[in-house]
């Protein structure tokens, strides 16, 4: 069974940083693209980043703007998510999601989900 479990979250000021970490304990874990959506209060899941299996090739959302960095690390079957520069708006509960694939501009995810993780920027 897939699992993936998130930490790191918290309440930050504007302007300050955060790293997301999500360990899997699926064998299979360095054969799929990894990725991070978010879900704001009133608002629908969206695409953060996502890492190809290999972690050669890493993709952002518009929004990110250069503020985020996503890893991995396929021996110890871990993603972080590195958050500078926070805003207000990057408010939302921080999904790890597993085999995520991109049709066109929209990136869809078809493994699992971990349970979240809030991360909370104060202005």
């Amino acid at each position: 069974q897939e699992r993936l479990v998130e930490s790191g979250g918290g309440l930050v000021q504007a302007g300050g940083s955060l790293g997301l970490s999500c360990e899997a304990s699926f064998r299979d874990f360095s054969h799929f693209a990894m990725g991070w959506f978010r879900q704001a209060p009133g608002k629908e899941r969206e695409f953060v980043a996502g890492i190809s299996w290999s972690g050669g090739n890493t993709y952002y959302a518009d929004f990110v703007e250069g503020r985020f960095t996503i890893a991995r690390d396929n021996a110890k079957k871990k993603v972080i998510l590195l958050m500078n520069n926070l805003k207000p708006v990057d408010t939302a509960v921080y999904y790890c999601v597993n085999d995520i694939r991109q049709y066109g501009s929209r990136w869809e995810a078809f493994g699992s989900w971990g349970q979240g993780t809030q991360v909370t920027v104060s202005s």
